[in-house]
């Protein structure tokens, strides 16, 4: 179970969407929401998610313009992005051509 708030929501949607997650579910607690993630593994029982590496927290803050987000580990890797657009990969913000706070890296 993952505390609730919007931008985790967000970052796990994306997951999902880039098929690192299998599943993520909403549950009530009490007034707040939970997440309940559902973990995606390949044919070898290992799990897809090698490492996640958060890039900015709150006392460094690191920001990247759209024409420094380069392709990382041989495109396996994605970039997250909190943008002036919403939170997206590295992927669809260099082709909007927005750059904004790097997040995290998923490999």
């Amino acid at each position: 179970m993952i505390p609730g708030s919007k931008i985790k929501k967000s970052i796990l949607d994306l997951l999902k969407e880039e098929g690192f997650v299998d599943d993520v579910q909403t549950v009530k607690n009490g007034s707040f929401d939970d997440f309940q993630v559902k973990l995606k593994y390949d044919t070898e029982k290992k799990p897809v998610i090698r490492m996640i590496e958060r890039v900015s927290t709150p006392g460094r803050r690191v920001y990247i313009q759209s024409g420094e987000i380069r392709p990382f580990r041989n495109n396996i890797g994605t970039l997250i992005l909190s943008t002036s657009k919403g939170v997206m990969t590295g992927k669809r913000a260099r082709k909007l051509r927005v750059g904004g706070e790097v997040l995290c890296k998923v490999f």
